[in-house]
């Protein structure tokens, strides 16, 4: 044990004890799904919107909005880091095991995989059926862009890039920061990315007080995005995948979710990114990846890569936990 404050992970519980925090995490997100009542991040959706409006309230000149853009991410994050990692330390005086279930719990709150399938399943299976105005509806819950008069395939494209990017956000990197810092790594990243959802936008309102909640979470998601990307690569068509990462990812405004999606997409061999309409307004983006166009059936092959990629990771974890103790 090498830190004077645990906060879990492998540095003070050991792989067999964290892939155990992590498989237990996975599972309870299986059989329970979604928190459905009482959402800690509902709460913490509350308190970043008042903390928000408190303190954004008057126009500013971008520096000093940037400055009290990173004060109000410090006041919003920071506290509930701070007493996760409080909880651990307390829990790890009484035991270890203490430890793995609060990380298991942190893990289940954080990660979206049943989620994820949730929300976009039922897209391909309105497309399937042919009932359009449903399948633009539900789509339209996952992604910001106007499908209000969409025809199959923008619907396709939209839902299949909607579960290559979370797959990485919502699925990949709580578990990657679990296995860095257990749970307070977790409740650290899953209150970036949501603070980057609501206020990392690049309009008049939060250009600078959004700054600080959009370049950390580049920065929390920097090696979970490239580390989903090889894993869509490895788990698909490997050749094409690498191809459209190495060469179509830079052109993707997100340094995040160029990689992801561009590997997602030439690992399916199906066509995503392109023109995408928001507020009324036609948007040209890059294309991303090749082959055909984005169709009902490859939104369940893109949640089935998904998948595939955390069981992989999961075995990883495992595998290593059983070198470490062969080891031990």
């Amino acid at each position: 044990m090498t830190l004077s404050v645990p906060t879990g992970g492998v540095t003070n519980l050991g792989w067999s004890l964290v892939a155990l925090a992590a498989v237990a995490g996975v599972l309870l997100d299986r059989l329970l799904g979604e928190v459905p009542r009482w959402h800690p991040l509902v709460g913490f959706g509350r308190i970043a919107n008042t903390i928000e409006h408190t303190m954004n309230r008057k126009p500013a000149a971008l520096v000093w909005s940037g400055i009290i853009g990173v004060l109000a991410w410090a006041i919003a994050v920071l506290p509930f880091v701070l007493v996760a990692a409080w909880l651990v330390a307390t829990a790890y005086a009484a035991s270890a095991w203490a430890v793995v279930a609060l990380d298991a719990v942190a893990l289940y709150v954080a990660i979206g995989a049943r989620s994820l399938h949730d929300h976009i399943a039922p897209i391909a299976s309105a497309l399937r059926a042919a009932d359009l105005p449903r399948a633009r509806a539900l789509a339209s819950r996952i992604v910001s862009r106007d499908l209000s008069e969409a025809a199959d395939e923008p619907i396709a494209r939209a839902a299949v890039e909607s579960a290559l990017e979370n797959g990485s956000d919502a699925v990949f990197a709580p578990l990657f920061w679990l296995v860095v810092a257990g749970a307070p790594g977790v409740v650290l990243y899953r209150l970036v990315n949501t603070l980057d959802a609501m206020w990392g936008y690049r309009n008049a309102r939060f250009t600078g007080f959004g700054w600080a909640a959009a370049r950390i979470d580049d920065v929390l998601n920097w090696i979970p995005a490239r580390l989903t990307a090889m894993s869509y690569a490895l788990l698909g068509n490997t050749a094409d995948a690498l191809r459209c990462w190495r060469k179509q990812a830079p052109q993707w405004s997100s340094p995040n979710a160029g990689p992801v999606m561009a590997a997602g997409a030439g690992s399916l061999r199906v066509q995503l990114g392109g023109t995408a309409r928001y507020e009324g307004v036609d948007e040209a983006r890059p294309l991303l990846g090749t082959g055909k166009p984005a169709s009902a059936t490859d939104i369940h092959r893109a949640l089935a890569l998904v998948s595939r990629t955390l069981w992989l990771w999961i075995g990883v974890l495992g595998a290593a936990a059983v070198i470490s103790r062969n080891l031990a």
